[in-house]
Parts: C-alpha cells; sequence; structure tokens
C-alpha cells in the first residue's frame, strides 16, 4: 500500500516530560458544560498507510464491559469464528482476553487448545507485577498494560502528577520485560492528553527499552470518550491523523506496533479507526458488531469488509461468516442486533424502493450493495407491497423466518393465499405503504402459528437449560463413583433441599438395578417406595440413552404417574477416573415448580 517514494520523516527532537503542578484540562477544548470544541490548526498532514495493517480484537474484553458475561464455552465458539473470519488469513490477528477469574483462564486455555496462529491471544491487565504473574503463568507472549496518559486520569483519579505516573508506567514495562513478556502500553484517554508535554517523551522512553532489550513495545491509542476526529486540519488531541503521525515520526513508534482503539460517543468509532489505518497505525482494534463499554467500539466485521475495498485482496476475510456470528449472536446469546444494522441485521440490505419478485429476477444490482447472497449469505430480502404477488408472500416467509428446505412453503400453500388476500384487501381500502417485517409477522403468525415457537416452547428451553446445569454439577461429585449409598445419600438429600422441584432422584449400576433414590415430598415416600432398591430400570429410555451414547438425556414432558405433575427426566452417566461409565444418575423435575424458582438460583451454581 506505501509508495516507495514515500518515507516516514525521522525523530528530530528528544521531547521532554513536562511536569506541571496542575492538570491540564484544555477547557478551551473540553469546557463539560457544553459540547466539545474541535479547534483546526491550518497545518495538514497527507495520508501514509503502513505496507502491512491488521485488525486487533476485544470482544472478550472490552466488549464483556457492555454485557452479561460469556461462558467459556461460548468464548470458544465465538473465538472460532473469528478464526473463521480472518483469523486464517492473519487478517484478525489477535484477541484479548480477561485472565483474573477461573472462568477467564478456563476460556483463555480452551482456546489455546484450538493450535490457531491467529487470533494469537494476549490478556490485559492494570499495572502492578502481580497481574504480571498471571500473564506469565497463563503462558501468554503479550499482554496490554493500563497506562492512562491524559490529567484527566493521571491528576484526578490517579492522584499522581506526570513525574511519578511516568516512573509507575516505566517500572511495571521493564519488570514485563524482565519476564519476556512483550508490554502493550494503553494510552488511555489520548485524545485529551497532553502529547508533547507526556505522551511523545513517554513513548520515547519506550522505544529506547525496546532497543536495549530486543523485545517490542507496543503502544494502542485509546480514545476512551471517542474525542478523535478524522478531519483534515484539525488540532491536537483530537485529530487522528496528527496522532499517529506523532507517534511515527517523532516518538518512532514503527506503525507495526501502533495500534488505534476508538469508542463511539460521537458515531466516528469506525471511521476514525479507518483513519488511523490511512495515516500509518498498523493495528485497528475493536469487537464484534461494535459491543463495547458505553456506546461501543469499531465494529470488526466492518473493518475486515473496508480492508478489502483498500486493498482488493478479497481472499483476506470469509465474509458469510459475519452472518453466521449474526445468526449465533441473535439465537444463542440472545442479543439483539438492529434490522437495519450493516451487513448483519436482518434487514440491512432490503429497500422500501420497490423490490418485487419480478425485480429481483430482473437484476438485484439496482439496490443491493454487492452480492449479498455470495459474500455474505444473505439473499435479498423483499419488501411486501401490493405488487408483491402470492410468490412473494412465499419468498418473505421463507426468508424472514429462515424455514429449512424441507420446511419451506410455495404460494400454493392455503394460508398464503389467505395472508395475500388479507395484504391486497388493505391496499383495496387505500393503504399506500409497504408491510412492514412486523406486520408480516403478525400476519404469518395469525395464519401459519406452527412456523412459530410458543412461549411453552420458550418455557421447555429454559427447563432443559437449567435442568441440564444442576445435573451436570451434581454428577461431578466424585462419591457417585463409588456407589456406596451410604456416601451417596446425604449428597442426593442435600441436594434435594437446595431444589425441591426435583420429586425424584436415584442413581442405577451400569445394569440398570436401582442404587439408591431420594424424595423430596414425604408424602409420595411410600409411593416411590413401590420400586425398592434392586428395581430394573433397564428397559426404559432415560437409562439407555445416556448408557449408548455417555451424554446427558433429557426426555420429553409426562405426567407422574406417582404425582399427577407434568415432568421432565434429566440422566446422565457417572464416569471413573478412566472414564468409563459406572453409574447412571436420574431425576424427575417438576416443570411448574422449576419455572417458579428460575430467577431464585444462583447464577454461579449454574455456570
Amino acid at each position: 500500500m506505501k509508495s516507495k517514494l514515500i518515507r516516514s520523516n525521522p525523530v528530530w527532537r528528544d521531547y521532554k516530560l513536562q511536569n506541571l503542578e496542575k492538570p491540564e484540562l484544555y477547557r478551551e477544548i473540553f469546557p463539560y458544560r457544553k459540547v466539545g470544541r474541535i479547534y483546526f490548526d491550518d497545518s495538514f498532514v497527507v495520508p501514509r498507510p503502513p505496507e502491512d495493517f491488521f485488525i486487533t480484537d476485544t470482544t472478550f474484553r472490552d466488549g464483556q464491559q457492555a454485557r452479561p458475561p460469556y461462558t467459556p464455552e461460548q468464548i470458544l465458539k465465538i473465538y472460532d469464528l473469528l478464526h473463521k473470519l480472518g483469523g486464517f488469513s492473519g487478517l484478525i490477528r489477535q484477541c484479548e482476553f480477561f485472565i483474573y477469574s477461573d472462568k477467564d483462564k478456563r476460556a483463555v486455555w480452551l482456546c489455546k487448545e484450538r493450535g490457531y496462529r491467529f487470533p494469537e491471544i494476549t490478556s490485559w491487565i492494570r499495572a502492578n507485577e502481580n497481574d504480571l504473574k498471571l500473564v506469565k503463568e497463563m503462558k501468554i507472549r503479550e499482554t496490554g498494560v493500563l497506562t492512562s496518559v491524559s490529567d484527566y486520569h493521571i491528576y484526578l483519579k490517579l492522584k499522581k502528577d506526570r513525574k511519578k505516573a511516568l516512573e509507575d508506567y516505566l517500572k511495571i514495562v521493564q519488570k514485563a520485560l524482565e519476564l519476556n513478556i512483550t508490554p502493550r502500553c494503553h494510552f488511555e484517554d489520548i485524545t485529551r492528553a497532553d502529547i508533547y508535554g507526556f505522551c511523545i517523551p513517554f513513548a520515547q522512553k519506550l522505544m529506547q527499552l525496546s532497543e536495549e532489550s530486543g523485545i517490542p513495545i507496543k503502544i494502542r491509542l485509546c480514545d476512551t470518550l471517542g474525542m478523535g476526529v478524522p478531519y483534515p486540519g484539525a488540532a491536537l488531541p483530537r485529530s487522528v491523523p496528527k496522532l499517529i503521525r506523532a507517534f511515527t515520526d517523532e516518538a518512532g513508534v514503527p506503525s507495526k506496533y501502533l495500534e488505534w482503539h476508538g469508542h463511539n460517543d460521537f458515531h466516528k468509532a469506525f471511521v476514525n479507526g479507518i483513519t488511523a489505518w490511512l495515516y500509518g497505525c498498523s493495528a485497528v482494534n475493536g469487537t464484534l458488531f461494535g459491543f463495547g463499554e458505553r456506546t461501543g467500539n469499531t465494529p470488526i466485521e466492518a473493518l475486515a469488509v473496508e480492508y478489502i475495498s483498500l486493498t482488493g485482496d478479497d481472499d483476506a476475510a470469509l465474509l458469510s461468516t459475519i452472518t453466521e456470528l449474526a445468526r449465533y449472536f441473535q439465537k444463542e446469546l440472545g442479543l439483539e442486533i438492529p434490522p437495519n444494522y450493516p451487513f448483519a441485521g436482518r434487514d440491512f440490505n432490503a429497500t422500501s424502493a420497490g423490490i418485487h419478485i419480478d425485480g429481483l429476477m430482473k437484476n438485484e444490482e439496482i439496490y443491493n450493495i454487492f452480492d449479498t447472497n455470495l459474500l455474505l449469505d444473505r439473499p435479498v430480502p423483499i419488501i411486501i407491497t401490493d405488487k408483491a404477488g402470492k410468490a412473494g408472500v412465499a419468498y418473505w416467509i421463507n426468508h424472514n423466518l429462515d424455514l429449512p428446505a424441507d420446511k419451506q412453503v410455495d404460494k400454493r400453500h392455503p394460508a398464503v393465499k389467505k395472508i395475500y388476500a388479507k395484504i391486497m384487501q388493505a391496499y383495496e381500502q387505500g393503504r399506500t405503504t409497504n408491510f412492514s417485517h412486523q406486520e408480516m409477522e403478525r400476519l404469518v403468525k395469525r395464519f401459519m402459528p406452527e412456523l412459530f415457537p410458543s412461549q411453552f416452547d420458550h418455557l421447555k428451553v429454559l427447563a432443559h437449560n437449567i435442568a441440564a446445569k444442576i445435573m451436570t454439577r451434581l454428577s461431578t461429585k466424585a462419591e457417585f463413583s463409588s456407589l456406596d449409598k451410604e456416601k451417596i445419600d446425604p449428597i442426593l438429600s442435600e441436594f434435594l433441599d437446595a431444589y425441591p422441584f426435583i420429586q425424584y432422584i436415584y442413581l442405577t449400576d451400569v445394569k440398570g438395578k436401582l442404587i439408591t433414590f431420594k424424595v423430596s415430598d414425604p408424602k409420595y415416600i411410600k409411593s416411590y417406595e413401590q420400586m425398592p432398591i434392586g428395581t430394573d430400570f433397564s428397559s426404559r429410555d432415560w437409562f439407555i440413552s445416556p448408557m449408548q451414547s455417555g451424554k446427558l438425556h433429557i426426555t420429553d414432558f409426562y405426567r407422574s404417574m406417582f404425582t399427577g405433575k407434568l415432568c421432565l427426566t434429566v440422566s446422565l452417566p457417572i464416569f471413573d477416573e478412566q472414564d468409563e461409565i459406572k453409574a447412571i444418575l436420574g431425576a424427575d423435575i417438576r416443570f411448574e415448580e422449576l419455572l417458579k424458582m428460575q430467577e431464585e438460583i444462583d447464577e454461579e451454581k449454574l455456570s
């Protein structure tokens, strides 16, 4: 990308730290009680993209600060998809992780086991030596270190002056180098900082340490409040072009060790990231779908598309993975993506300009940004008007409800004819606007309710999830593999006390013979004693399935013959240290009582 005729300017001056008694808050730029001002200084820098630029990810760090924490298994799935999207080519170069909790560490180890070269696993820590020890223990090669640079942070938050802050930051960096860890210093709040009075002298010190140690030291420029602007001629500290060039040209930071991290407070996270690329910063940091603290971060999927636009390298990213990620976030994680969100929203490539079935067959290029079906696995949705026809209604149903091939409907379906009749009736009565997604969904739900999960279906999924988690947790008790009734019974009793919606819990040997059982409600004990110790359950599905698969099994709902309650049975194998099945643990769970207690169940117990 970079012309051979353009050369980076050398470091021309050794900048000295300016240690002020009072913080420099740039009140003329950031008056606080008014919207911040953008100043121009009539000086311009020309774009100069680095020879190699790429994306880094913070979905599991900054991205998790805007939502409930991911489980380790969810992180692994997303990490796999990040690799599929752009890690295979090295476009998505790194992923940043927390490493504080046991969950965090488990997620890191699961991802490490994949053995992917990219995205490389890095961490984020506070600026203290104990956190560095965690990085070493986790065998992570590179870590981000919080090194805030604005006087808002140094004086008002940390209660230090610049000299003390610099000393502390350099101390932790030197410790990282001693441990052979690549430090990535996060210059927090860079767009409100004194660039030449603190940031550049700090960066020059880091480059000296890097040269002396032979270990790269990276710098992440963090636009914490989204104050950066991409405008030519804008002044520091808000000018993204001048920030990048100050670090590359005057602090001597190689482009490949410089990274931009932007927030979207002023709707500029994406354009500022691209501007950072164009002016010499190799790495732009972002999150999937822009999820992040407050207004969010630069969207990674948008960076991937823009990279292809800038370089023409169509093979750098598998863009259909964006659709796969969007479906996972919505269906599995329950996160809403706005319908008009670019590349991933339900209706992002739809238009109200009149695309119908006939228009699609003629030429979809008229309204589509590119071949979204080919590149994103997203066919063009149609807008329903009086011109859509029964074929259009069927197309809408199949596309918007994402029906599998064997369940798709065509225009001859009786319900399609009824829906179409209702649509035409509206236009005959004077309607002039197209039918919205919500209106169409209501019509389809009215005439084809079987295509929609009921409230009961949602409750069943919830019941399955809760039951599976609590039983899986219980099955890890070492006492079960001993088959010793005296050791097992106290555990079962304690478990029933904690989860009284379980009416009957029991353990069989591998031949299906009942070893022991407990009943939660004393009034039903005599009924269950009709199945004494030694009763043979080997013909029951709840026994056969986990014995054959080695996995958890959940039955359909049924009425208990003893209590008359609507129940489901959860069963799963108990393994010994050699991973041999030693027993089958089962529980009959009362559905209604389980749902009543769902909010009372401790989340930690289900994790």
